[in-house]
């Protein structure tokens, strides 16, 4: 059975900057350079699995202490109270803004553990040449480069209020520890899934089919 036709096959080279695809001329790989924005060209992303594995380690050792630690204090007519971000959503749910606790716990929680657990999954199906579903991987993985950013949400809120809330013992917030924790998970996580390159995915089927 043949081969499926494939870019690397054809000599075609994609741009991690731009995006363009060309056939670059033959000179050696180091000069390879993208002819519209002269970026260097590689047909993987060089080192991807190392750096996404390392990117992926960091958000989990930071996402213990974004949990742990409160992400803001309020003071309220001189009372004051620390929240987590899962205590933080206890309170929504008892003052009956359940939608607020839910966006929140949605985008704070279940996107985060969702974005590492799918990427270690990534990262354990190329790692071990699984010829399992690569189309269905390839969608998760699209979707978790999609609703990454939307994490954000919380740190929005945090920044927001802090700058918005500034009335001394009657009214105050301040950022605590945790928050510059959760958004140092946000961001890795982010980057460990700019540096992963789904088309390792495919590499192990092209492999199996030869």
């Amino acid at each position: 059975m043949a081969a499926a036709p494939t870019a690397r096959r054809a000599g075609l080279f994609g741009c991690d900057v731009c995006g363009k695809v060309s056939r670059p001329p033959q000179v050696d790989a180091a000069e390879l350079r993208c002819p519209r924005c002269l970026a260097h060209l590689h047909d993987r992303k060089r080192n991807s699995l190392i750096r996404t594995s390392a990117l992926l380690a960091a958000a989990v050792l930071c996402y213990v202490p974004a949990n742990l630690l409160p992400i803001m204090t309020v003071v309220n007519l001189g009372a004051q109270q620390s929240d987590t971000i899962l205590s933080g959503v206890i309170f929504l749910l008892a003052e009956g803004m359940w939608p607020l606790a839910l966006i929140v716990f949605v985008a704070s929680i279940c996107i985060p553990i969702l974005k590492i657990g799918v990427l270690a999954l990534l990262l354990a199906s190329v790692a071990g040449r699984w010829h399992w579903r690569p189309v269905d991987r390839t969608r998760l993985y699209r979707l978790v480069d999609f609703i990454g950013r939307w994490s954000m949400v919380d740190v929005f809120v945090v920044a927001v209020l802090v700058a918005l809330v500034r009335l001394g013992n009657i009214a105050s917030v301040q950022a605590e520890p945790g928050v510059v924790f959760f958004g140092a998970v946000v961001v890795l996580t982010m980057f460990a899934s700019l540096n992963f390159d789904p088309r390792l995915i495919w590499d192990a089927m092209e492999e199996g089919h030869g």
